[in-house]
């Protein structure tokens, strides 16, 4: 019970104090003390046992937090802690400028003041539940005075916040508010598929999700139970809304942008909003055009029947490469739980970038290829794939610092040489505006990688960390541009860039190798109808090993192995840069070319007729047809690279005639490649009949979700399924278990 003291003391601080029965009913006329307060002698006449603060009264507001809706104490302290952390990152000191007072049954009251005052609202209510979780008292409203307290201030020092920090009180809470999903207008079904297959919009939805959208435009600033609270870029405001996790739509309060507020809206939603102006029936159209529905599915059904596997040629040959190659390799997969198979495809991305357009090689008269390469390397989050890299790529890293680093300083030395008087130039050696020499980009417009390329004409690798940004680049819904650009980059073919500002750039010969890593249901995305005409995907070479999650290894690499390899790449590439880099009198690169040694030529033919046959075939699959024209490329190039290679070592192999030992290795590598992009493509038709299940069952329970798939396919791939469900593979078996008996 609280001091009746106490209470007087609140009243001459202007509090308005009201009897309260056991059920927190006022007693009396409260109402006759909404516009002015009892004084201390009538509050020592007050004769209950529980009392009330009017709110709305002395500007007083309260944030009444009801945990009661909540199960088990478990998940209130888990919800109020996540709440409290919410307001106190976003407002400084906010346990020091509010009240906060437990309440009876677990809840809490936040007190302030404020001049801003409205009357009693229910903020928030969480899914599933009939009672709000979160209620304002502001004018006409009271809350029950209570004698213990959160915060180390109490009633008696209730003080104003400032109107912003009001508003960010509000605008968090309202992210705990769940909004029904509403129907939007879509297309009708029967315009695309027939009953009960799945639509062009449901299947973007499963293999998208928002974020996929409205990446470059919001930030996640919170990841709470049950959404991710998102930001808006430059916004001023904590959050402009969130993503629900069970739906995976967005919700947004902002009105800042080009989507509608207050309402709910699946990636298919922000796709139509945003690449065709809102038109559903357009969108769906283009989606249908680009494989997505049940035609496509229909199709991706019988790869799984058609294409064969051959697990052979499912392990990278490492053997291809020379000893002592195989050795670092080997010892970074002993000390480090290094995948073979990363490594090993990064090391051709090395050999492609220090090659670059020194040296080409020609098939026959008018088929020159050169050493351009796309590589992915694709991998579930967790696996290693960025560190795999860096075990190989590292010491072209320090050879492009060391080139950044030399370009500025000769730059600095130009600069000062340009703003000497003339008299001053005559004394010294005159110095030229030097060129630009990293050949490592990452993060970079094209505008950028052109005119870097302009200067740096031997070779321009890009590396990202995760490829799925470059990717998204070819994947955007316009003409041109990216694209076509990278299209014939690949071929070797020149591109031009027309620039608004300062000087045109034109690359005669481009060699721009790419390597990154990506997750493979990322990567699925990009197998559209649209990618495979236009042959993008076909010039992609995955590498997607079955990489276990090892322990930690005590084994130590020695210091010299470390050392050894950095000096070897270091010096191959300072020989190509030195010996085998010639330009002609206007300063451009006069490519070598190497040809084929009889024998070389004799292996290409044989291997040239039996991709023929294939494509030729009745039996082969004809998706998987497309790609086997790339590596009719692909494999001359791979020859090439490997017969530089052993050149270097200072073997019987010359750098300027392919031999047969290279065009055989060349060959392993192209199956290698081939059978990675079907195992690829039947992962991605696994997990999309996975993905279609659940969307057909998505009221069911997960366990019925369990045996509506296993009913479907016996075989099917537990790993995946137990991901999208959320659950453990152990549940999988169970509810298999339980099946069989």
């Amino acid at each position: 019970m609280v001091n009746k003291d106490y209470l007087k003391k609140l009243s001459n601080l202007g509090f308005s104090i009201i009897p309260i029965d056991e059920n927190k009913i006022p007693i009396g006329k409260w109402k006759d003390y909404q516009n002015s307060k009892r004084n201390t002698d009538e509050i020592e006449l007050l004769n209950c046992t529980k009392y009330g603060l009017v709110t709305g009264f002395n500007d007083l507001e309260v944030i009444d937090i009801d945990l009661k809706v909540l199960s088990t104490v478990t998940e209130k302290n888990k919800w109020w802690d996540e709440y409290l952390a919410f307001l106190s990152d976003n407002i400084i000191d906010f346990l020091d400028k509010v009240v906060i007072a437990k309440t009876q049954k677990g809840g809490y009251h936040i007190l302030y003041k404020s001049k801003n005052l409205i009357g009693n609202t229910k903020v928030a209510k969480l899914e599933g539940m009939t009672e709000a979780i979160i209620e304002t008292r502001g004018k006409g409203g009271y809350v029950v005075v209570y004698d213990n307290f959160f915060t180390k201030k109490e009633y008696h020092q209730i003080d104003f916040i400032t109107d912003e920090e009001r508003d960010i009180i509000w605008s968090i809470s309202k992210t705990y508010d769940y909004k029904d999903p509403k129907t939007i207008e879509l297309p009708k079904k029967s315009e695309y598929i027939v009953k009960d297959q799945v639509t062009p919009w449901e299947d973007y939805n499963n293999k998208h999700s928002v974020f996929d959208i409205i990446d470059d435009e919001f930030t996640i600033v919170r990841n709470t139970q049950n959404s991710y609270v998102i930001k808006r870029n430059g916004a001023t405001s904590p959050h402009s809304g969130y993503v629900f996790k069970n739906t995976g739509c967005l919700f947004l309060f902002s009105t800042g942008t080009i989507y509608p507020n207050e309402k709910l809206l699946s990636p298919y939603n922000l796709y139509t909003i945003r690449y065709h102006n809102s038109d559903y029936k357009e969108s769906a159209s283009e989606l249908y055009k680009k494989g997505y529905g049940s035609r496509i599915v229909k199709e991706v059904e019988s790869i799984r029947k058609e294409v064969v596997l051959n697990s052979q040629d499912l392990i990278f040959p490492l053997e291809i490469y020379p000893d002592n190659i195989q050795n670092y390799l080997l010892e970074c997969n002993r000390t480090l739980n290094s995948s073979i198979d990363y490594m090993g495809c990064a090391f051709l991305w090395v050999l492609s970038v220090i090659i670059g357009n020194s040296i080409k090689i020609q098939v026959k008269t008018g088929w020159i290829e050169s050493v351009n390469l796309w590589l992915a390397l694709v991998g579930k989050p967790g696996v290693g794939k960025t560190p795999n890299i860096e075990n190989v790529i590292f010491p072209l890293h320090k050879a492009n610092s060391l080139e950044i680093k030399n370009y500025i300083k000769k730059l600095t030395s130009f600069e000062k040489y340009k703003d000497l008087d003339k008299k001053e130039k005559e004394r010294v050696e005159e110095q030229r505006e030097p060129k630009k020499t990293q050949f490592i980009a990452n993060d970079i417009t094209l505008e950028a990688l052109i005119e870097l390329h302009s200067e740096n004409q031997n070779s321009i690798g890009v590396f990202k960390d995760e490829l799925s940004g470059w990717l998204k680049d070819m994947n955007k819904y316009r003409a041109g541009s990216d694209l076509e650009f990278w299209l014939s980059t690949w071929s070797n073919k020149g591109v031009s860039l027309n620039r608004r500002t300062s000087k045109n750039a034109f690359i005669e010969s481009p060699i721009i190798p790419v390597l990154g890593g990506i997750q493979p249901g990322i990567l699925n995305d990009f197998f559209t109808a649209e990618n495979k005409d236009n042959g993008f995907i076909d010039r992609m070479l995955t590498c997607y090993p079955d990489v276990k999650i090892e322990e930690f290894s005590d084994a130590e690499m020695h210091e010299d192995v470390h050392e050894w390899y950095n000096s070897y790449v270091l010096n191959f590439y300072d020989k190509i840069k030195k010996e085998y880099i010639l330009k002609d009198s206007e300063d451009e690169i006069i490519s070598h070319v190497a040809l084929l040694s009889p024998e070389a030529k004799k292996e290409y033919i044989r291997i040239d007729k039996e991709i023929t046959a294939i494509q030729n075939s009745d039996v082969e699959n004809e998706y998987m047809k497309s790609m086997l024209p790339k590596q009719k490329s692909y494999i001359p190039r791979f020859a090439l690279m490997l017969n530089v290679l052993y050149a270097h070592e200072g073997t019987s192999r010359s750098m300027f005639i392919i031999s047969k030992e290279s065009m055989l290795a060349a060959e392993k590598l192209s199956k290698y490649f081939i059978n990675m992009a079907k195992k690829i493509k039947i992962d991605s038709v696994e997990v999309g009949e996975l993905k279609q299940v659940i969307s057909n069952n998505k009221t069911k329970s997960k366990k019925d979700q369990i045996k509506e798939t296993y009913n479907l396919n016996p075989d099917f791939n537990k790993k995946e399924l137990a991901e999208l469900l959320g659950v453990s593979r152990q549940s999988i078996y169970n509810t298999i278990n339980e099946l069989k008996k």
